[in-house]
């Protein structure tokens, strides 16, 4: 393991007069629902919105002048690109950061606005870190990994610190994980102070590198990655975290698609809290049930840097996860009065009608039938479990 106590404490010294201390809030509603008392370390009120300007900042400020002369090359979907652009201007750098082309549009103007020269290049992280590896071998510009370096997992590893000083009672900390930087440095900090504190990583499923990797021994990249927390989707772990939480993690465990929205809903509605997927993984461990945990539990909150547009489409996937959002397609009379009839059941029913849309071209349709597809907003499963039974039984509904 590269990362020693030394570097962890002279990362804590480099970062205390530029980097927040974020707060702990606790949360009655994760307390309840799992029997323990939870608190929440709200990495997504740093600068930048996320965890990552602690080791892009830890990293770039101890380049040499020469070095710093090059600039910094970086490539990002986002956090890591606002991190490296923010701390190089607070150092007075000149940043590059090469971005996918698809990557959010909030997050590009946040990067240019930080103060780096955006290029847009490729479909995925992978790809842009090509160019920007192309770039610093062309230049000599100073390329910052996104967590695989020992100056960003010492960075990183300060929220460690910071849980110990706010927790000092804490027994497990749950904490999200892309390519391993957070979570390495998090339990380099903790384990060599707290070695009876349980620490959990947590991967979106589909994005899963680290359970294999950890199973062979070595970073096995994944065979394909498609999840909504593009913050944590990276394709093969690095190599200086896995030294790390191959020896001190331990479990890491997975999460649904479903589990992430409706963890990212939850803090929204209950935390007041505006958080991203990624940044929502370790909530969505705890809320699904996916870990086993007792005690005094700090959860990660790892980022809130997240498109309004997104937001929108991932409140909408929380809604329908957590039984609060039904879309049913049912058949009514195409004569005055079917649809008024289907609607007024719903309305009996305690359902709140979204959207309605008609269509008369379905295959199974008579002459006489319109096809009726409604969203509605309901109280839960149970609820539309009797929304289900009742259009069934009025006919609305066909096998």
């Amino acid at each position: 393991m590269s990362v020693t106590q030394d570097d962890i404490d002279s990362a804590a010294t480099t970062l205390s007069t530029v980097i927040r201390r974020t707060p702990m809030i606790a949360s009655r509603v994760l307390s309840e629902r799992i029997g323990c008392e939870v608190w929440l370390k709200c990495e997504n009120l740093q600068r930048t919105g996320s965890f990552k300007p602690r080791g892009a900042y830890n990293r770039i400020s101890r380049l040499s002048d020469e070095e710093r002369a090059r600039g910094v090359v970086a490539a990002s979907a986002g956090n890591h690109a606002q991190g490296v652009a923010w701390s190089a201007s607070s150092l007075g750098i000149a940043s590059r950061v090469y971005m996918p082309r698809g990557a959010a549009l909030p997050k590009i103007a946040a990067t240019k606005a930080y103060g780096a020269e955006v290029i847009l290049e490729g479909s995925t992280v992978d790809e842009a870190l090509v160019s920007a590896r192309a770039f610093a071998d062309e230049t000599g510009a100073v390329l910052i990994h996104p967590f695989d370096h020992p100056h960003i997992v010492a960075g990183q590893a300060t929220v460690g610190l910071e849980i110990l000083e706010q927790m000092p009672d804490v027994d497990a900390i749950v904490v999200p994980l892309g390519g391993g930087g957070l979570l390495a440095g998090i339990a380099a900090a903790v384990k060599a102070r707290r070695p009876d504190v349980t620490i959990i990583g947590v991967q979106a499923a589909q994005a899963a590198a680290w359970p294999q990797s950890l199973a062979d021994g070595h970073p096995v990249a994944a065979a394909s990655m498609n999840t909504m927390a593009d913050g944590i989707a990276v394709a093969r772990p690095g190599d200086v975290p896995f030294a790390h939480i191959s020896e001190l993690v331990d479990s890491v465990v997975t999460v649904s698609e479903e589990s992430l929205s409706t963890a990212l809903l939850l803090m929204l509605e209950r935390a007041k809290l505006i958080v991203e997927p990624a940044g929502a993984a370790a909530v969505a461990a705890v809320t699904a049930g996916a870990v086993d945990l007792s005690g005094n539990v700090c959860v990660v909150v790892s980022g809130g840097n997240i498109d309004p547009l997104l937001l929108s489409h991932v409140t909408t996937h929380g809604l329908t996860a957590a039984g609060r959002f039904l879309t049913v397609t049912a058949t009514v009379s195409d004569r005055p009065g079917g649809l008024i009839a289907l609607l007024e059941l719903l309305r009996d029913l305690g359902a709140s009608v979204v959207d309605v849309v008609h269509s008369r071209v379905a295959d199974d349709l008579y002459l006489d039938e319109v096809q009726v597809t409604v969203s509605v907003e309901t109280r839960g499963p149970e609820h539309q479990r009797e929304l289900r039974r009742s259009l069934s039984d009025a006919g609305f509904l066909r096998d």
